[in-house]
């Protein structure tokens, strides 16, 4: 029995669905930003890229995260 996905990665396949873009691109494009607060990425992914609040802080979340643990 394989356990569901929880955190902010058991949003990623409604994020790859609804805006056709694969994660490891949300990714980097967050990576790439000069912003480094959590709240400036995800406005910045809501008003110049059209994400839902949800779906923008679950790709902020996990992407930093890594970044931290990395």
């Amino acid at each position: 029995m394989t356990e569901a996905t929880k955190g902010p990665a058991s949003y990623f396949p409604s994020i790859e669905k609804k805006y056709g873009r694969p994660i490891t691109e949300w990714k980097d494009l967050i990576r790439s930003s000069s912003l480094t607060k959590h709240m400036e990425i995800v406005a910045w992914l809501k008003t110049e890229h059209g994400l839902g609040h949800g779906h923008a802080n679950a790709l902020v979340a996990h992407t930093l995260a890594e970044n931290r643990d990395a």
